[in-house]
């Protein structure tokens, strides 16, 4: 359990760092045209998308470091339910909670998002141009790098206190 951890921690950072590099490629329109050489376009939904995997990844770092192991069914689920008992218990602060629970939000608006245009149920009622997203996915790259260097340093601590 003790290497598993590191690679949940490797994970998130990951995740992190490729969320970073898909807002800076959505907000540099001649790196699209240039070096890609695709028409501009903007991935701001998938700059979230990073963002909320950072978050998840780290905070089952952290439960293997607590001897709690999720898995699926329900994975993503139950890596929060069991995150949320940490709080209850004052063992991780509750700020931390409430970033994780803005982006699971985020994360399920995408996922809503996806089902509504599979099944075409239906016209818009509004449309939102892709660059509306700017705010908000870069919102959700701060809340990750907190929620990551948080846990990040929480991971630290519990290894030494063992």
């Amino acid at each position: 359990m003790d290497s598993e951890y590191k690679i949940y921690l490797a994970r998130a950072q990951n995740e992190l760092n490729l969320s970073t590099m898909i807002q800076k490629i959505s907000d540099d329109k001649n790196m699209q045209i240039e070096i890609f050489g695709v028409k501009e376009d903007t991935y701001y939904s998938a700059t979230t998308s990073h963002a909320y995997y950072s978050i998840f990844y780290a905070a089952k770092a952290y439960l293997l470091l607590k001897g709690i192991k999720t898995q699926a069914p329900e994975e993503h689920k139950k890596t929060f339910d069991e995150f949320s008992k940490l709080v209850d218990k004052g063992i991780v602060d509750v700020e931390l909670l409430k970033i994780y629970q803005n982006m699971i939000v985020k994360a399920d608006t995408l996922l809503h998002i996806f089902e509504f245009e599979k099944s075409k149920r239906g016209k818009f009622t509004y449309k939102r141009i892709p660059q509306a997203n700017q705010e908000p996915a870069q919102e959700s790259i701060e809340n990750a790098q907190i929620f990551f260097n948080n846990i990040f340093r929480l991971c630290e601590k519990t290894k030494e206190d063992s």
